[in-house]
């Protein structure tokens, strides 16, 4: 293990948060609240740990894929930890337990709260709340990846592997920075495009940057006690296509931009994302189109749950907790699907389903036809063996850590629905289950054994597990 450029990486990690507590001081100086010295405090604090791990550089600046792992793992933990003090210092959040599991679900990009009146927090906590979805879309290290040469060489791949969602990840351009820079320029545009748009239909603009930090991270904090409830129909349905448009793989975007349109819409994992969501927004209108005045209303409705579920943005604009028990069932499984790799989306990944499908079709078809040699294929390339069996082994981890986390949150002594929707809303990064976590619910009423369960669940969904899981296993730690 290169202990020193681990150390390297989570100084940098230290000083970009810092550098972005600037942004709730600013919105504290705005609204004169005193909130805003919490910040401050927080920011020298980063500073200072910052620079001291940085103190001494590092001889060997190259790294493997085992430093890169522990780097984005450590990295997050500890930015979670770092973010967690403004909401304890101001005395948002009392409990640190429940100030780390906020900030742990803001920079997953989960949405889960602890919370159960937001409207009655600062504006300036609400804004750093809401911009931990920003800052964790896309990841923390992608975005050092693209503004700073931190390491040698072909390293930077490693980092962004272990931070990046989905089966697998490849560079759009000849460098990983030029591609981390690509990534970000066209995260920012939607962001600032999503903005725009909720300004036209007359959207506060506090209230536009905070939704919109949430729907571009696929994060989900409401800064209203009934989530989206509350606002105009043109304003969810933007809000509707925004989630369903950051949840795309990103790649989509870069061969539009390349005037790729044909290569960019004949992706198998897009076509597959928006099918499934067409074909539960058209089920779900039907299952509830009684409870609304028209039919217009509850496919507006049935629409805005199936992309914020199926992103993972968490989002509500009706109590869907009193749908009928095929739409909610819908929904459950929408969780478990998720976006698209390469989006800010999470849970399992169209791709990853895909690629199951295609693997089972062809042991069906090898039970058939013995001595027959069928590839996989997926958008005209074949698959390679090691992201078959990454895929495979990525889901009996899940399913592991998925049961064992329901058994563990179990001993709280909730209903079943609870339990395994609260699992499955941390673990895939989603926000709202149902029963007593349902959009209008909290996360509040489990206990800190319980919530310390769903803050490693929250961790290892957006890590993609193995990262996190690295950290456990002895021979992590040894020097080379």
């Amino acid at each position: 293990m290169n202990f020193s450029i681990v150390k390297r990486i989570i100084g940098y990690v230290l000083v970009f948060v810092a550098v972005l507590m600037v942004l709730p001081c600013i919105v504290a100086v705005i609204y004169q609240e005193r909130e805003g010295w919490s910040f401050v405090i927080t920011a020298a604090l980063c500073l200072l740990l910052g620079f001291l791990i940085m103190r001494k550089k590092p001889e060997n600046r190259v790294f493997y894929v085992k430093e890169g792992f522990v780097a984005v793992a450590l990295s997050w933990i500890i930015m979670s930890v770092m973010g967690s003090l403004p909401f304890l210092i101001t005395g948002t959040i009392t409990n640190p337990i429940d100030a780390m599991f906020e900030t742990v679900s803001g920079f997953t990009t989960t949405g889960s709260s602890v919370l159960s009146d937001v409207e009655a927090v600062s504006k300036s906590v609400l804004f750093w709340r809401s911009f931990t979805h920003w800052i964790g879309g896309m990841g923390v290290l992608v975005f050092l990846l693209s503004m700073l040469h931190m390491t040698g060489g072909g390293s930077h791949i490693n980092l962004m592997k272990a931070e990046s969602p989905g089966p697998s990840v490849s560079k759009l351009v000849p460098t990983v920075q030029s591609t981390a820079k690509i990534l970000y320029i066209i995260y920012l545009a939607m962001t600032v495009l999503e903005v725009v748009f909720l300004l036209i239909g007359k959207m506060p603009l506090f209230d536009a940057l905070t939704i919109t930090f949430g729907t571009a991270g696929t994060g989900g904090f409401g800064i209203k006690n009934d989530s989206m409830a509350g606002y105009s129909p043109y304003l969810q349905i933007v809000v509707t296509v925004f989630m369903i448009l950051f949840g795309v793989n990103f790649s989509a975007y870069f061969l539009l931009l390349r005037r790729k349109v044909k290569q960019a819409f004949s992706m198998e994992e897009v076509r597959w994302y928006l099918l499934i969501i067409l074909a539960s927004i058209a089920l779900i209108t039907l299952s509830v189109r009684g409870m609304y005045g028209s039919v217009g209303e509850a496919a507006r409705h049935a629409a805005f749950q199936v992309g914020s579920i199926i992103t993972t943005t968490g989002y509500a604009s009706t109590d869907f907790n009193l749908w009928p028990e095929v739409p909610r069932t819908i929904l459950v499984l929408l969780m478990f699907i998720g976006a698209c790799a390469g989006s800010t989306g999470g849970g399992i990944k169209v791709s990853r389903l895909v690629i199951l499908v295609k693997t089972i079709k062809k042991e069906l078809h090898t039970f058939l036809h013995p001595r027959s040699l069928k590839k996989l294929k997926m958008d005209g390339h074949t698959l390679e063996h090691e992201t078959v069996r990454a895929t495979n082994v990525f889901l009996i981890a899940y399913v592991l850590i998925f049961s064992f986390s329901v058994l563990l949150v179990a001993f709280d002594g909730n209903d079943l629905i609870t339990n395994f929707t609260a699992v499955a809303s941390a673990l895939n990064n989603i926000g709202p289950g149902l029963e007593l976590v349902g959009p209008m619910g909290n996360f509040g009423l489990f206990s800190n054994g319980a919530k310390l369960v769903l803050i490693f669940d929250m961790l290892a969904g957006r890590l993609e597990i193995f990262p996190l899981l690295l950290l456990f296993v002895r021979d992590t730690w040894k020097k080379f």
